[in-house]
């Protein structure tokens, strides 16, 4: 006697009709069943969940913390009750064989998606660990577990296929080929996503944490996260700009990570010299700004220099234009180059450069190339102000002036 049909017997045996009892029948061994695996379910959870928090607990490693915080036991623990539900399928569908078809693979099917599950939890965890890795910090984890799921995904849902068409695995991958073109084009940008992310990855051009600027998109602050279709940037005004993964390989950015690691933060900054003001130094000028402590001994040697210079070759110094003198430009130059090499907050090991740009219609910029040796937002501006407080306030010293472009209280003025 079949024990998958005790109960259809005994219902026959009462008078219900065959196609009845084997509908009752089923109903009754289906719920059964499903009692059963739930039961099953609760148990084996409980049991595995249990067993891997306190063997995380005992643990030094904070990998089997995060196993369970990405609850792979629990997912692990739908294995048991899965392979008791494929196994009692065929008691339960005896007599409704294309049920019994349609439910077992749709278990099948199930036991491809838990097996994705299970996959994806165990990634999540060693994602989440990789990330706690101190030299492992900067790099673009996300990118890595997302291609791997699109793989691991691409392979369920083809082998899914498989299984409800009926057709082997080897050959419905070669019906899909043909396909291949329509897929192309609806997963685009998600193989351009793939794509850039491999290239950002290998050619080291961007890393969380980097400051980027791209002014395509609006970004200028850090990099918080990198996965395999966004680039998400946290701007210094706390909005969050998202950016293509693509287009960091097809659009020109600005990575500032060279200067973060670097001795040195650049300091570019030009104040405009009234060209009016410009003059030759008298002998009387020249002894006034001896008194400037910092280009003393420069100006004596420079000035030993220059008379030696003209005495020798009888120059007439009737005019200052002959011969070779000191400009009140150039002394103020030097000033300000000898200020900024002894100045604190400066990288005396990298450039420091005082130069004249190009004379335009708001005098001659004087500008100052240096870096300061804080890299800091705020410490930066603050050492670039000082260096500026003191040049522009020392300006009036050597008889210059600063190019201002007149403003109505300007004209007001010269009428009264």
């Amino acid at each position: 006697m079949n024990t998958d049909h005790l109960l259809y017997d005994y219902l026959v045996k009462t008078g219900i009709s065959a196609t009845l009892a084997a509908y009752i029948n089923m109903a009754i061994l289906l719920l059964a069943v499903l009692i059963i695996a739930f039961i099953i379910d609760l148990i084996v959870k409980k049991i595995i969940v249990q067993l891997f928090t306190q063997f995380a607990v005992k643990s030094k490693t904070n990998f089997d913390d995060l196993l369970v915080k990405n609850k792979v036991p629990r997912n692990i623990a739908h294995i048991i009750p899965l392979i008791f539900a494929l196994e009692c399928t065929p008691f339960v569908f005896v007599d409704f064989q294309y049920i019994e078809n349609i439910i077992q693979k749709s278990l099948e099917v199930f036991t491809i998606v838990l097996i994705l599950w299970i996959v994806r939890s165990l990634l999540n965890a060693l994602k989440d660990y990789l990330k706690t890795v101190p030299r492992l910090k900067d790099k673009p984890i996300d990118s890595y577990t997302q291609v791997f799921m699109i793989f691991a995904w691409t392979f369920g849902i083809l082998s899914a296929f498989a299984i409800i068409t009926g057709i082997e695995f080897i050959k419905f991958i070669t019906t899909i080929g043909a396909a291949s073109a329509v897929i192309i084009l609806v997963f685009k940008d998600t193989i351009l996503g793939f794509v850039a992310s491999i290239q950002v990855s290998i050619n080291d051009m961007v890393r969380i944490g980097d400051w980027i600027t791209f002014e395509k998109y609006g970004a200028d602050g850090d990099v918080v996260e990198i996965n395999l279709s966004t680039v998400k940037v946290q701007n210094f005004d706390n909005t969050i700009t998202t950016i293509p993964t693509y287009a960091l390989i097809s659009d020109s950015f600005k990575n500032w990570r060279g200067m973060t690691d670097s001795g040195g933060r650049r300091i570019k900054r030009s104040l405009n010299i009234n060209l009016n003001s410009i003059h030759y130094l008298s002998d009387k000028e020249v002894n006034d700004l001896k008194k400037i402590q910092a280009i003393t001994t420069y100006l004596e040697s420079r000035q030993a220099e220059i008379n030696g210079y003209n005495q020798k070759n009888n120059i007439n110094k009737e005019l200052p234009l002959n011969g070779r003198n000191l400009t009140n430009i150039g002394v103020f130059r030097k000033y300000i180059e000898t200020y900024i090499e002894n100045h604190s907050g400066t990288n005396k090991e990298m450039m420091i450069m005082v130069r004249q740009l190009v004379p335009g219609t708001q005098g001659i910029p004087l500008e100052i190339y240096a870096f300061s040796s804080d890299k800091r937002w705020k410490n930066y501006e603050y050492i670039m102000s000082d260096i500026f407080d003191h040049v522009i306030a020392a300006v009036p010293y050597f008889n210059l002036e600063i190019f201002e472009l007149p403003s109505n209280s300007s004209f007001i003025n010269k009428k009264k």
